[in-house]
């Protein structure tokens, strides 16, 4: 399963992004898929999650101005970002779990100037 993020570049504090992450296969058996972002310097923190049965769950820092959500029918995982604050920069990651195996895409940069 290979996944390919896309929708991060640079915007002003206060902008949007809407990032999107493109499955090679179908995301209807994922247990669970997952935003993770990477700051300099530091590991990487789960920003969403969404479980099969559309349970989401979003990181304190992400929720009201965050919004995950899943397209079965086009096999991809979105997060609109809104609200952008100069802490948000970092590398997005999606994720997804099936069968105990882990997938993760590339990393898509997201740039917030203030």
């Amino acid at each position: 399963v290979q996944l390919v993020e896309s929708g991060g570049g640079s915007v002003q504090a206060g902008g949007s992004l809407r990032l999107s992450c493109q499955f090679s296969e179908s995301i209807d058996p994922f247990w669970t898929l997952r935003w993770f972002r990477q700051r300099p310097g530091e590991l990487r923190d789960v920003v969403a999650a969404i479980s099969h049965d559309n349970i989401i769950e979003y990181a304190d820092f992400a929720k009201g101005r965050f919004t995950i959500s899943r397209d079965n029918d086009n096999k991809k995982l979105n997060l609109q970002m809104d609200s952008l604050k100069p802490e948000d920069p970092g590398v997005y990651y999606c994720y997804g779990l099936l069968d105990g195996s882990t997938y993760w895409g590339q990393g898509t940069q997201v740039t917030v100037s203030s």
